[in-house]
């Protein structure tokens, strides 16, 4: 146990060796290419240097390294290093403005932050892909056992044995079921022989899947596990019923379990979400929105009687009531309110077709935005004949209310857009705003908007 132990220490170092040496070597470059085109100047480089490696010390502690856990996603090491490059550069910014340390430092910071952003994320995934690789040739694994072999045990096994990667080498089970002898290669005894192995073994972890109605058995075998240093895990009994991650809380010593994890339940991922909204919303209202609102006002005058915009009641965040804008693209119809547009639908005009296909027809939704009643991602606001209908239908409809309607969102990217002729197809993209609501990252956000854009000069075949 000692020496795989010291394998992890030994990958958090080379992780840690490899963020300070492109640190020091990117930040150096910079500085010189930038020295004679710029006239950026550093006093006392040596001790901008010890700053600077201070500033990174400092930034490690709001976001640890975790790439030599074993599960660890592509996103969030994306997301991760983005933060970490983030606060490193505004702390070592603040510093060298306080103590006045260099002179013409703007682009000389920002190209920093660019560069040393992008070669932390390309670092730090290459870095990720290496350790699965290494673990997959079984180093730096550690020995575990199962106890319980029911649905639960088996399904740990089969996800364990799915992916090497993740550095577990299942030793096998122990059951009370002497049964499994004859069925199970692994099947290692009962449960109260389990302490008598692991005196002939090493073992780094025990999982435990028996059922809680076994609460004397898991508390002996707690207590044991911690009584010899290993490290102990519970697999819920109810994982069988909810095959989806949970959120551990507490109120005080009492543990409380919810069904889904909200990051925009955190005040600063809000802020961050709200202060995107307004910068972005007010570049598109300034600079796009003035003459599109002519020419698209104009043309929509021309080809049919009514209203340029086009105002209809939507369901917001928590299921309020707000008034959504768009460009009209209809001819002036009673049934605007009960009936979905579909594929060559009759009270479409000619440019309203053109501006849906475009998804220009959405963007008065920005000043929906700039008043908070929408955000730029989200999912997307329906009618209240829909919220009203599919809540009867789909067990998890209302839950994607829990954050604002987006313009675009995750589930149009992903294909669910327009008319929703089907029960399946409002399952689906239900599904799909859930997903968002439990995995939002500003990075997904920008990723969402960066797909939208370019559908908008591609054409979706369901826009119209």
């Amino acid at each position: 146990m000692e020496q795989k132990n010291r394998q992890g220490e030994f990958l958090q170092w080379i992780i840690g060796t490899g963020d300070l040496l492109i640190l020091n070597i990117l930040f150096i470059t910079v500085y010189y290419k930038m020295k004679g085109y710029t006239g950026v100047n550093l006093y006392n480089l040596k001790e901008i240097i010890l700053i600077l490696n201070f500033c990174y010390f400092f930034a490690l502690y709001f976001v640890p390294i975790q790439l030599h856990r074993s599960v660890v996603y592509l996103d969030k090491i994306v997301q991760r290093s983005f933060t970490l490059i983030t606060i490193q550069t505004i702390l070592f910014a603040t510093c060298i403005d306080f103590l006045k340390q260099g002179s013409s430092l703007f682009m000389f910071f920002i190209i920093y932050y660019i560069v040393m952003a992008l070669s932390f994320t390309i670092w730090r995934v290459l870095i990720r892909i290496a350790i699965k690789e290494y673990r997959r040739k079984g180093y730096n694994s550690k020995n575990i056992i199962i106890v319980g072999a029911g649905k639960n045990g088996m399904e740990l096994y089969r996800v364990i044995k799915t992916d090497l990667s993740y550095g577990f080498n299942v030793l096998g089970f122990f059951d009370d079921n002497e049964r499994l002898k004859g069925i199970l290669p692994n099947y290692l005894g009962r449960i109260d022989e389990l302490s008598e192995f692991v005196a002939g073994h090493e073992i780094d972890e025990i999982y435990c899947t028996i059922p809680g109605y076994n609460s004397e058995k898991i508390s002996d075998l707690l207590l044991f596990a911690e009584k010899n240093m290993i490290r102990f895990y519970i697999i819920p009994e109810f994982y069988r019923n909810i095959k989806k991650s949970m959120v551990l809380d507490f109120l005080e010593s009492v543990p409380l379990l919810s069904p889904r994890n909200e990051p925009l339940q955190s005040p600063y991922n809000r802020f961050l979400k709200r202060t995107f909204d307004i910068v972005f919303s007010l570049l598109v209202l300034i600079v796009f929105y003035p003459p599109l609102y002519i020419i698209a006002g104009s043309l929509i005058k021309l080809s049919s009687k009514g209203p340029i915009l086009f105002k209809q009641k939507r369901t917001g965040i928590y299921g309020q009531v707000f008034e959504c804008y768009k460009f009209r693209t209809m001819k002036m119809n009673e049934d605007a309110d009960v009936i979905q547009a579909v594929k060559d639908d009759p009270r479409t005009t000619k440019i309203g077709s053109f501006l849906r296909r475009t998804n220009l027809d959405e963007f008065p939704q920005f000043v929906n935005v700039l008043l908070g009643d929408m955000s730029v991602v989200g999912p997307r606001p329906h009618m209240l004949k829909h919220t009203e209908l599919y809540s009867k239908l789909i067990d998890k409809y209302m839950v994607r209310h829990l954050v604002k309607p987006g313009i675009t969102g995750w589930a149009q990217i992903m294909g669910y857009r327009g008319e929703t002729r089907t029960l399946e197809q409002m399952e689906g993209r239900v599904k799909r705003d859930v997903w968002y609501l439990e995995n939002w990252s500003f990075f997904l956000d920008l990723k969402i908007v960066f797909v939208t854009v370019v559908n908008m000069f591609k054409g979706e075949k369901n826009a119209y």
